[in-house]
């Protein structure tokens, strides 16, 4: 007799939990348990769902990163639940990332910074750079208001499509994430738009979104434009990797130290605190004391750009689809 052929193992959808009405508490509950024991969680976000993990623990980055089939070469972006988180992330904010930060958060905008030296994350090859962004989505800003930074990158197997619904998600990911937080079809494939401030205080535009260089330039406007490949699609950037300098920008020093002011404690970024509302004013983002941006920017300067939840960032990258 024929041996019976093997069935596809079906995916397991009390997994999948609702964020409608009443289960949407019980819901969030449960993802931010899942985060703080160190699993994968995925959500979604203004652009294609996400999938993430706390941005302090290596072993749970490296649970993302083989939930995806990729490897540490391919860095994913941190998103975050409220703008002043920002300033304990980053170190030597330019004056004008702090502009498109003020203007464009919570959307469709990533920012690449110097990452400041005191952060205990690990987030793969990411040559001292970190990629944020605060997703326009009320879900996921709750959940990341109460994990605190979440690496995050688009919830799908490194080159199949991005999810615009939990259950695709749950499909390609399967047992590898222990919640599935279901906010229905999320808006879809275009990414966010990056723009990498490790090269020139002036802004770069390192990959095309759904922010156009028109609206950017009305707040800032000096920035400047690099034509780069089409990217895969995630909901957000993993920018990091187009990060990764050759040389250091002007005036940086060959040692990376944290400025007084910028300097964050881990206690700061501790990934169960939650940012009040008080400190999400809007003119709080982003203090007035920052170098002035170079006269003479370098140019040419190598950054490494992936969508982080983007499924490289929708059209690129889904966070910018989740990034």
């Amino acid at each position: 007799t024929m041996p019976e052929p093997e069935q596809e193992k079906s995916p397991d959808r009390s997994r999948v939990l609702s964020c409608a009405g009443e289960d949407r508490e019980p819901s969030l509950a449960a993802a931010v348990a899942a985060v703080r024991s160190g699993a994968c969680v995925v959500l979604p976000t203004d652009t294609v769902y996400g999938v993430g993990a706390d941005a302090f623990s290596a072993t749970a980055v490296n649970g993302l990163l083989a939930a995806k089939g990729r490897g540490r070469d391919m860095p994913p972006p941190v998103l975050i639940g409220d703008p002043t988180v920002l300033m304990a992330l980053g170190r030597d904010i330019p004056d004008a990332a702090k502009k498109l930060a003020e203007r464009f958060w919570p959307g469709p905008l990533t920012l690449i910074l110097q990452a400041q030296t005191s952060l205990s994350m690990d987030l793969g090859e990411t040559h001292g750079t970190i990629a944020v962004r605060v997703p326009d989505h009320e879900i996921a800003r709750e959940f990341l208001r109460a994990t605190g930074p979440l690496a995050v990158s688009s919830a799908n197997r490194t080159g199949e499509p991005a999810a615009v619904t939990a259950f695709e998600a749950q499909d390609q990911l399967g047992d590898s994430v222990a919640v599935y937080l279901d906010g229905g079809a999320t808006p879809g494939l275009v990414p966010s738009t990056i723009v990498d401030f490790t090269a020139s205080d002036f802004g770069v535009i390192v990959r095309a979104g759904k922010l156009t260089a028109t609206e950017l330039r009305d707040v800032v406007p000096y920035l400047e434009e690099r034509q780069e490949p089409e990217p895969e699609l995630e909901p957000d950037p993993e920018p990091q990797r187009e990060a990764a300098t050759t040389t250091e920008p002007a005036g940086a020093p060959s040692v990376i130290e944290p400025g007084p002011d910028d300097h964050a404690s881990q206690e700061q970024l501790a990934p169960n605190d939650n940012v009040s509302d008080e400190q999400a004013a809007p003119n709080d983002n982003v203090p007035d004391e920052q170098p002035a941006p170079n006269d003479n920017p370098p140019q040419d300067q190598p950054t490494s750009v992936e969508a982080a939840g983007e499924s490289t960032d929708p059209p690129s990258e889904s966070l910018g689809q989740t990034g």
